[in-house]
């Protein structure tokens, strides 16, 4: 049998004629062999899982993308049969539906393992707060696992199964990621149902994945991903499909000086440079942002009102048995009656006004990249503080749900002494694809292992270049291009940036005068032409109809040829729109204009 956990490895062995009751058997044996009885809190029978193998349909991945997948989910995700506890025994209860996400997985075919530990009622990102066995760190078990979603990321780490469900409100699904050397998937807020999974604060909370690679993250979350009627807290947001490649003059931004915290450990500190570089490789040198309002938000999660969110989320429990619940989570959620309700308004109305400050950075940068946290924590340095350690791996993790942003953390270089060292990926809501299209390929770019194994990462295959059945191609040529000034309208609409094209040498070019941001007209003549360079991007049809009906004259909509053969729709400018216009053809380019017009 190939090693997992990869999607790809496993579906490949499948169409060889592997049994998925074989990879039941294996994952059930693999969790045997690690000898760790606190990355589980109930599983699910392996006679059950085998039957569940079994009754699959004829083997089809483009029907079931998750086919004999083995997973796992969070125990404070609801499973009907299988009970919740949030680690919490005297809490527990036996829930008769299953949440939405994992119905849709278990339907594209994924098979459920069982539920994993948790720090109590997710609360905390140490792995430790539970009352069960504590599951330890799969690289070095005197470090801390990383919570709260702890069982979930060592799970996927010894390759038990090949992602698992966590839960985000804090940094649950990234700090345990980096820690144990997986990827970990904080999507949009709202992109996925969380009707079933026990809320810690409501508005902030989503599910999160953990997965060996990014792909396989990316699979899980595209599986799940889409509106629920039923659950108040869904969005239909505009997601787009994962890239076929990184978007040319993609701008990355990084912490400024004052805003990268190491807390003095050097070899975190040379990791992070390290993964920097690889990053800039890809994608180019990345700007020094000033983290100022990003750490302001994050004191608002703890040292605010948001604290009392977490207290309406189990106010039964803490109101008429607070002995049930492990001392630092009693402590730590027992600090909202500091707050009152004018005070939650006072929180909301602060987080306004520096959301209008961090947002700003949008403005300048497409993707932040973050340290996932300043440096691991021992359990030794937890036995001694239990809030403090806990609080410093929260430092780049706690202002993103606030924020609404997504979030995808990676592993990157590791440190000299060979434990893992993340960086955090960060954009927009609704920019998950983008991050996962940077986020593979910065993966393979470390040369790591996956998890605990010795399965290098993959590289990125190229992706398809053309839209999907239900997208419509839009070629761009001016301020719409990846990163100049309104190529968030394409961004917000969730296009999909498919490649990067000339013209057939049928066209001119023009700087249009009037307002800034100053606008290109592409127009068409039957000689004298040159090749423009264009970027062709997908779009779902709704939002194509959105983006067409806010064109300004003298532009419109028309069908662009393009030196690959193809023919998307594309902006045109009107014969007589060019009057005063500058003709720039010369330049070959939008790209080439502005900087032509920069050098002068």
């Amino acid at each position: 049998m190939p090693p997992f956990p990869t999607i790809p490895l496993l579906h490949a062995a499948y169409a060889a004629g592997l049994d998925p009751r074989a990879v039941v058997a294996e994952a059930y044996r693999r969790l045997a062999a690690v000898d760790d009885p606190g990355i589980f809190l109930a599983l699910v029978p392996e006679a059950e899982a085998q039957a569940d193998a079994a009754a699959l349909p004829r083997f089809d991945p483009q029907a079931m993308p998750l086919w004999g997948v083995p997973f796992a989910v969070k125990d404070n995700i609801d499973v009907a049969g299988l009970p919740t506890t949030a680690a919490c025994p005297d809490f527990a209860y036996t829930p008769e539906e299953t949440a939405t996400a994992v119905t849709r997985l278990r339907a594209a075919g994924a098979i459920l393992i069982g539920k994993t530990n948790l720090d109590q009622f997710a609360t905390g990102l140490v792995g430790l707060r539970t009352p069960y066995p504590a599951p330890r760190n799969a690289i070095d078990p005197r470090y801390v696992p990383g919570g709260s979603s702890s069982g979930s990321a060592v799970a996927v780490a010894h390759g038990i199964v090949a992602f698992a469900l966590g839960t985000d409100t804090a940094g649950s699904g990234r700090v345990p990621a980096a820690l144990n050397n997986v990827v970990g998937l904080k999507p949009s807020l709202g992109s996925v149902s969380s009707r079933g999974m026990l809320p810690a604060c409501r508005t902030l909370d989503t599910l999160s994945v953990f997965a060996g690679t990014v792909a396989d993250a990316d699979a899980a979350f595209r599986v799940m991903l889409g509106p629920d009627g039923a659950d108040p807290w869904s969005r239909g947001l505009p997601v787009a499909a994962t890239p076929a490649g990184l978007p040319p003059g993609l701008r990355l931004g990084v912490p400024d000086a004052a805003g990268l915290r190491f807390e003095g450990d050097a070899l975190s500190e040379a990791a992070f440079a390290a993964t920097r570089a690889d990053l800039e490789v890809l994608a180019g040198a990345a700007a020094a942002i000033d983290f100022a309002p990003m750490f302001a938000v994050a004191a608002l999660l703890y040292d605010g009102p948001w604290v009392a969110e977490r207290y309406a989320a189990i106010r039964p429990v803490l109101e008429t048995r607070p002995g049930i619940l492990h001392p630092t989570t009693r402590a730590v959620i027992g600090a909202a009656d500091r707050f009152s309700a004018a005070d939650a308004f006072v929180g909301l109305y602060s987080l306004a006004e520096l959301r209008r400050s961090a947002d700003a950075v949008w403005d300048r940068v497409d993707v932040l990249a973050v340290p996932t946290y300043p440096r691991p924590q021992t359990r030794a340095a937890l036995e001694a503080d239990p809030i403090g350690p806990n609080s410093e791996l929260g430092t780049y993790t706690n202002f993103v749900n606030l924020l609404d942003w997504c979030a995808l953390a990676v592993p990157g270089r590791p440190r000299t002494d060979g434990l893992p060292a993340g960086i955090t990926l960060l954009a927009p809501r609704g920019s998950d694809g983008l991050l996962a299209a940077l986020g593979a390929r910065l993966h393979a770019a470390a040369g790591g292992r996956i998890g605990t194994g010795t399965m290098p990462v993959p590289g990125v295959e190229p992706g398809p270049a053309r839209a999907l059945p239900g997208e419509i191609e839009l070629a761009v040529v001016g301020a719409h291009l990846s990163g100049l000034p309104l190529n968030r309208e394409l961004a917000e609409r969730g296009a999909r940036y498919l490649r990067t094209v000339t013209t057939r040498p049928d066209y001119r070019l023009y700087a249009l005068p009037g307002e800034p941001p100053q606008r290109p007209g592409l127009l068409r003549v039957a000689s004298g032409g040159g090749a423009i360079e264009t970027e062709v991007w997908a779009l779902p049809p709704a939002a194509f109809g959105t983006f067409v009906a806010g064109i300004p004259a003298p532009l419109g909509i028309g069908t662009l040829r393009l030196a690959d053969g193809t023919a998307p729709k594309g902006f045109l400018v009107e014969a007589a729109g060019v009057a005063g216009a500058v003709d720039i053809t010369q330049f070959g380019g939008w790209r080439g204009y502005m900087a032509g017009r920069a050098a002068a």
